[in-house]
């Protein structure tokens, strides 16, 4: 019935009789100057806190009320507990942060432009601290050549802020280029000055680029919402706005070697064009016109006389082919050479006619012989004769009858006979 009348609450007291048990839960009594509760908090909830509570420290919790039936006693069973000064100083920073963000001096377009190479660096922070010595060795080692002015000031307590303040305007004569305000690490309490509203928008409308490092990685103060950049620690900070010089050192040989092999180039592309202009020159160059213009003569003088010598090769082979042409048409050679012909053909005439008649001759005797064997006389001079009827020679029996005249031809003459 308590639980769900009075709901849940929010109490604030100082921690005693604090008792942690094997289980793990926590069992205490809040108190203040005029009463006291017992609280317990289980040990599901308990590890949320970070933190272990100690006898006589103040906290915030919130819990329920509850009876507890064995003694009869009122408790808080806690879900939540924070440290109460932490917890009020976190409402005031979440209220101020949102209220800054709401007037724009966290946005992007305010931040200013931290430059690559500062030729001189501001440094705002506590004289005595490690992390004047932190950012000076950083600086040091990257970057040696750039001069640091330092602007001690205290960075915690309640006057701080004001005397960081004063510290920036005394930066905004200084010529510098950009300026680190940084502090070591701390509580809340410790860093609370960067966190003052009057600091705030004093980094927001400080006319110099101002790098934030203060505390841990994990730390966040409104400076480092409205500086325009934010380091997660002094070193880094100083790091970040300071070149490296062996990075330097390598940029600048890089930059050498190439301004030699850029002047290198050049003074080869002048050199050709110094050749070119000197060649172009020369050829330009009167007396170098007047051999080209001499050359070119002679040169038209030898090629005129080559063809004048061809032309006049071309015409006496001409000639040549004419003549010999002449003389082949010429008559009285026709003439010899048909009158040679004509003596060949005689001549081959002539023994054309001889060759002819010894083969008539010859053949003539080969048909006497054949004749001579062949004459009915050699037949006849063997006892032969021819019988002729009618000055017919008779060759059969059928051809004669009784009564006719017939002639016998012997070898030595003819007879006269009749058929009986």
């Amino acid at each position: 019935m308590l639980t769900r009348g009075m709901g849940t609450l929010w109490v604030e007291g100082e921690i005693s009789n604090f008792v942690r048990p094997a289980s793990g839960h926590w069992y205490f009594t809040l108190k203040d100057q005029k009463a006291q509760c017992r609280a317990a908090m289980f040990k599901g909830r308990n590890n949320q806190v970070g933190f272990q509570p100690q006898n006589g420290q103040k906290v915030l919790v919130r819990a329920q009320v509850t009876l507890y039936e064995a003694r009869g006693d009122y408790q808080l069973i806690v879900d939540h507990l924070e440290d109460a000064g932490v917890g009020e100083l976190m409402r005031r920073y979440e209220q101020l942060k949102a209220k800054l963000a709401g007037e724009g001096l966290f946005d992007a377009a305010l931040k200013k432009e931290i430059p690559p190479h500062p030729k001189k660096i501001a440094l705002v922070t506590s004289a005595t601290g490690a992390a004047i010595r932190d950012v000076l060795s950083v600086i040091g080692r990257r970057a040696p050549h750039i001069p640091v002015l330092v602007f001690p000031t205290p960075v915690q307590g309640e006057k701080a802020a004001a005397q960081i303040i004063q510290a920036l305007k005394q930066v905004e004569t200084s010529h510098c280029d950009v300026v680190l305000l940084v502090r070591g690490g701390g509580s809340l309490e410790d860093m609370w000055c960067f966190n003052d509203e009057a600091l705030a928008r004093a980094i927001a409308a400080f006319p110099i680029p101002i790098v934030s490092g203060v505390g841990h990685e994990i730390d966040f103060c409104i400076a480092d919402f409205v500086a325009d950049l934010r380091a997660p620690t002094p070193s880094v900070a100083a790091e970040t706005i300071t070149p490296d010089r062996n990075e330097l050192m390598q940029s600048l040989d890089d930059q050498v070697s190439r301004l030699l092999g850029q002047l290198t180039l050049r003074l080869d592309q002048s050199r050709d064009r110094l050749g070119y202009l000197l060649k172009s020159l020369d050829q330009q160059h009167p007396t170098r016109q007047f051999e080209q213009f001499k050359l070119r003569l002679t040169h038209a003088v030898e090629s005129l006389l080559k063809h004048s010598s061809y032309q006049l090769s071309q015409q006496a082979y001409r000639f040549k082919l004419i003549q010999s042409s002449l003389i082949q048409l010429n008559p009285k050679k026709s003439i010899d050479n048909y009158q040679q012909q004509v003596q060949r053909l005689i001549i081959d005439h002539q023994d054309a006619v001889r060759q002819k008649l010894l083969l008539c001759r010859h053949q003539l005797s080969l048909n006497s012989r054949t004749l001579d064997t062949l004459s009915p006389l050699k037949t006849l001079a063997r006892g032969f004769a021819t019988v002729s009827k009618n000055e017919k020679l008779v060759t059969s029996i059928k051809q004669l009858t009784q009564g006719d005249e017939i002639e016998l031809g012997l070898a030595d003459g003819k007879s006269a006979a009749t058929i009986k």
